[in-house]
């Protein structure tokens, strides 16, 4: 049985909509404390770093190893 989380629109966006607005959504997170106080901003991540690109997220089967 696989849980469902609910999404916010703009998380929802960030998914469906692709870079542009998965950018906005980081943007607005990055003053958000995370639960150990710090906000991502404060957690000093180096300018060198970057995502990685989302190229497609499937759901259901495996294949035969799955069964």
């Amino acid at each position: 049985m696989t849980a469902a989380i609910p999404l916010t629109d703009e998380e929802r966006a960030a998914v469906n909509d692709g870079q542009a607005a998965l950018d906005r959504l980081l943007d607005r997170l990055a003053d958000t404390p995370t639960p150990a106080g710090p906000t991502p901003r404060e957690l000093d991540v180096p300018a060198s770093a970057c995502l990685l690109p989302l190229i497609a997220v499937r759901q259901g089967s495996a294949g035969p190893a799955s069964r």
